[in-house]
């Protein structure tokens, strides 16, 4: 049984949780703050982590960055609607995803399906060969398969898709993918990014009728691994 670990000061968002996460076969356990949070966190390592960015004392920002000092346990953080920038800082310090307050229990319940199946597994090789939905990727060959066909793409675009790929289903701020593709240096040139990703989304989709990159407008990018049509 996977076991989860909800952070927020809110008892009703809490409560909330808690009976649907359960219900849906989780051990849950809960905490008001983010101090309470990381005592519970180092206590028992649980499987994945919901928590709040507002809170008083620790805050979930403070809370994520004490996690990711020691583990790559899936972190998703709720916020309140109006919060991009603190979302954004959120996902720079190692969270894996977001939900805005008021979100829907489905939503939350498919997000934390997606993530713990995508939690680290500890490996005595380095990996590879990265596969997620319709791709695979091969890192030392440079190679990348889409739907079961060869793509060819210039190194900055394969080094772009490794990581989204490396990152499947996970928000991926533009701050991430600058300093990831083109270093330090690359922070302060979003337009190279939006280019970049203009060229790939055009090799990846093929004419398939498929969408992969999805915009998360003012945060990021995620790479919806099994395509996505848009309306």
């Amino acid at each position: 049984m996977k076991h989860i670990l909800v952070v927020d000061d809110e008892l009703q968002i809490t409560r909330m949780l808690r009976m649907a996460l359960q219900s849906s076969g989780y051990a849950v356990e809960t905490a008001p703050n983010g101090q309470e949070g990381l005592r519970k966190f180092e206590a028992h390592r649980p499987d994945l982590v919901i928590t709040d960015l507002a809170m008083p004392g620790m805050d979930g920002l403070e809370l994520t960055r004490r996690i990711r000092q020691s583990a790559q346990t899936p972190i998703i953080v709720l916020s309140v609607r109006d919060a991009d920038a603190v979302k954004v800082q959120a996902l720079d310090e190692g969270a894996d995803d977001y939900l805005t307050k008021p979100f829907s229990m489905p939503e939350l319940q498919a997000r934390v399906r997606v993530h713990l199946r995508r939690a680290p597994v500890a490996s005595a090789t380095p990996q590879e060969v990265f596969e997620a939905g319709d791709f695979a990727v091969h890192a030392v060959e440079h190679t990348a398969v889409v739907r079961g066909g060869e793509v060819h793409l210039t190194p900055k675009e394969f080094d772009l898709l490794l990581l989204l790929v490396k990152n499947a289903d996970r928000v991926m701020t533009h701050k991430v993918l600058l300093r990831s593709v083109w270093g330090p240096s690359g922070e302060s040139q979003p337009e190279y990014l939006r280019v970049l990703v203009g060229q790939l989304r055009k090799k990846l989709d093929g004419g398939s009728g498929k969408r992969y990159i999805q915009s998360e407008p003012w945060i990021g990018y995620r790479l919806v691994a099994d395509g996505f049509t848009e309306p």
